[in-house]
């Protein structure tokens, strides 16, 4: 009787000791480098969130600060598969500390959205999406006798709150042009038949071979904390030759920058990938579109091949002519890059590439009014962004 009685109690106890296990499952988070992080994303495969809270409803799930029990903002991210992959949730480290945080079940609060993208068929098919920092659209069907491009369209805006959906409703129903500054920002940059801020496209033969419209758009995730977006373009022009892109783009919140993943498929060899800025010289294209002739010197940039970016600052003139101050892109490419030239009234980074590869980079923009005191600043901040990069944060799973 006694055996069983201690067998008993130690099935017992076992289930107590999975149980308890089963309540939480803490993530440690280390910086372990000289530089602070805020607003940083983390990412935990919900394959290890399924493993340590078994049946867990991806409904249900909140992620906590160990030492404080503060609730943060979190997000399940499906990436355009019918299944949960990652858990995503953002931490500020000070340079070299470290900080525990749990993920439980429960009931999340109700979250203020940092992002939002959405199909606009209602503006001839563009494609728009922001987060409380900056704002981007890319160019629609509906566009196509209008020579677009599959170039990146810059929003500058000063408040944190999401504006898309205002901006269209009042531009196309009440007659208040998002090309003027009424209070809370504008769109005064010009993309036309070029790469806009920051999109990317063959380089054949010392040519860059600009794209036209997206053909068919997906929203994978919408918020609160990011927002991701598949774009295909087919029938692409290169030389006598075409090509498809399948661009995936997201955008957290808190960020200057977009992550993308681009692959071509086109019967092609020795080709590289441009990502680049179209340069608007001297008025930002305040009496149309200027080409910038490539033997000129590039003022207010600043690149790193080394470091895989390249940096631009200009001024920023809404369509009534006002000045807006000045407007910043940049580019990063990770895994770097073999040059940085000027092509065509481009600054571009170029990346050795292989027919169906995917490839990872970053573009995004900012403006003096919101953030960036001057051209340094936001030069600062795309070195210190791409260092971030080839340094992440320290996570492990315990």
């Amino acid at each position: 009787m006694t055996n069983r009685i201690l067998i008993a109690c130690m099935v017992l106890c076992g289930m107590i000791v999975a149980s308890c296990a089963r309540q939480s499952i803490t993530v440690k988070i280390d910086n372990p480098f000289d530089i602070a992080r805020h607003n940083t994303t983390v990412e935990v495969a919900w394959a290890d969130v399924a493993a340590g809270l078994p049946s867990v409803d991806p409904l249900k799930v909140v992620v906590t600060c160990a030492e404080s029990g503060e609730e943060l903002p979190s997000q399940v991210v499906y990436h355009g598969q019918p299944t949960p992959q990652l858990l995503i949730f953002q931490v500020s480290l000070e340079a070299r500390t470290s900080a525990a945080f749990l993920i439980k079940k429960g009931d999340p609060q109700p979250y203020t959205a940092k992002t939002y993208g959405r199909y606009i068929p209602e503006r001839k098919d563009d494609f728009g999406w922001e987060n409380d920092r900056v704002v981007f659209r890319m160019y629609g069907p509906a566009l196509a006798k209008e020579n677009p491009s599959n170039g990146v369209d810059l929003w500058l805006k000063k408040t944190e709150k999401l504006i898309i959906d205002q901006f269209y409703n009042d531009d196309l129903k009440n007659g208040k042009s998002y090309h003027v500054d009424h209070g809370e920002g504008l769109d005064c940059y010009k993309v036309g038949h070029a790469l806009g801020a920051g999109g990317i496209a063959p380089y054949l033969n010392d040519t860059l071979w600009v794209g036209s419209h997206y053909t068919t758009q997906e929203v994978w995730d919408n918020g609160p904390l990011r927002t991701t977006f598949k774009l295909t373009y087919n029938n692409l022009p290169v030389g006598k030759k075409t090509f498809s892109e399948e661009l995936v783009i997201s955008l957290d919140g808190g960020s200057q920058f977009n992550r993308a993943v681009v692959s071509f498929d086109g019967d092609f060899t020795n080709m590289q990938a441009a990502a680049g800025i179209f340069l608007h010289e001297p008025d930002n294209g305040q009496e149309g579109i200027t080409v910038v002739d490539d033997d000129r010197q590039i003022p207010n940039s600043k690149t790193s091949e080394a470091d895989g970016y390249i940096a631009y600052g200009e001024a920023a003139v809404s369509d009534a002519g006002i000045p807006a101050g000045r407007n910043y892109v940049g580019v990063i490419l990770p895994d770097g890059v073999t040059e940085c030239i000027r092509k065509t009234g481009h600054l571009l980074a170029l990346a050795p590439y292989a027919k169906g590869e995917k490839l990872t980079y970053y573009f995004g923009g900012g403006w003096d009014q919101w953030g960036f005191a001057n051209d340094d600043a936001w030069f600062d901040h795309v070195a210190a962004f791409a260092q971030r990069l080839k340094n992440p944060l320290t996570v492990v799973i315990q």
